[in-house]
């Protein structure tokens, strides 16, 4: 049974890739390249940082694949659907800055705003054939819907694709930023994600986070990865995550 939502003026978008590294959010946000990136990016409308950051976990799995043309290697995908548990940053943005950052990711002009009716009802909306083109509600935190995006495929899917050295700093240094733990920790989670399993070692990811100026290299408050530093959005009649709103059976690239 579908939920009826009322609309809403702001969401806590989940970041679970590179933009877990609220510098690099900023130049999506601001406009301009972010450090490693080859790309610039024309920033958001509203170019305000966050009102509000929390780390979250959501259930599923993190996975690398296609070739992105910001870092080289693969991108940073969620498949919702797999088993696991993701470590993501979530910002608290206006629907208006979250529509500009999903276009800025799909490389096109920002302006216009998503429409969010069909993911805050039934909690998946695939908005077109695009990598980044599924919405995912995975919940509510304090009030707001949890929404992020990723590719219409499952993990199994697609060929795999180690990502580049930059892309994992952005990610490693913003699940250290965001949950506390060590850059060792934050590399043992990252080893274990397809595309970065067996092609990037423990040690060369946690060097990637601790040779940054400033780098944290140990857990701060919360930092086991088994606690409960990151929090859980509350599932809801609709959310995805809850497997409430499955995947077009037509379409075979996002059938089991």
């Amino acid at each position: 049974m579908t939920t009826p939502h009322r609309p809403t003026a702001r969401i806590w978008y989940a970041a679970y890739g590179s933009n877990m590294d609220p510098g690099r959010l900023a130049a999506y946000l601001e406009g301009g390249r972010a450090p490693g990136g080859r790309r610039s990016h024309p920033g958001c409308r509203d170019p305000r940082p966050p009102a509000r950051s929390a780390p979250v976990r959501l259930p599923g799995l993190l996975y690398f694949a296609t070739e992105s043309q910001v870092w080289t290697g693969g991108r940073a995908f969620y498949d919702p659907d797999a088993e696991g548990e993701l470590v993501a940053y979530a910002y608290l943005l206006t629907v208006g800055q979250f529509s500009d950052i999903a276009a800025q990711e799909m490389y096109r002009e920002p302006g216009e705003d998503l429409d969010l009716t069909e993911v805050l009802g039934r909690g998946r909306a695939r908005l077109g054939p695009g990598r980044y083109e599924t919405l995912v509600r995975a919940g509510q935190l304090d009030g707001f819907p949890v929404l992020t995006f990723t590719a219409p495929w499952h993990s199994t899917d697609v060929p795999l694709n180690a990502p580049s050295a930059a892309c994992l700093r952005h990610i490693a240094e913003g699940i250290v930023a965001a949950h506390g733990w060590s850059a060792r920790q934050a590399a043992e989670y990252l080893a274990r994600c397809p595309g970065v399993a067996g092609r990037w070692a423990v040690a060369e990811i946690e060097g990637l986070v601790t040779e940054g100026e400033g780098a944290p290299s140990s857990a701060g408050p919360g930092g086991d990865p088994d606690s409960p530093a990151g929090r859980r959005p509350a599932p809801d009649s609709g959310s995805a995550t809850g497997r409430e709103a499955p995947a077009d059976p037509a379409d075979p690239r996002t059938s089991r």
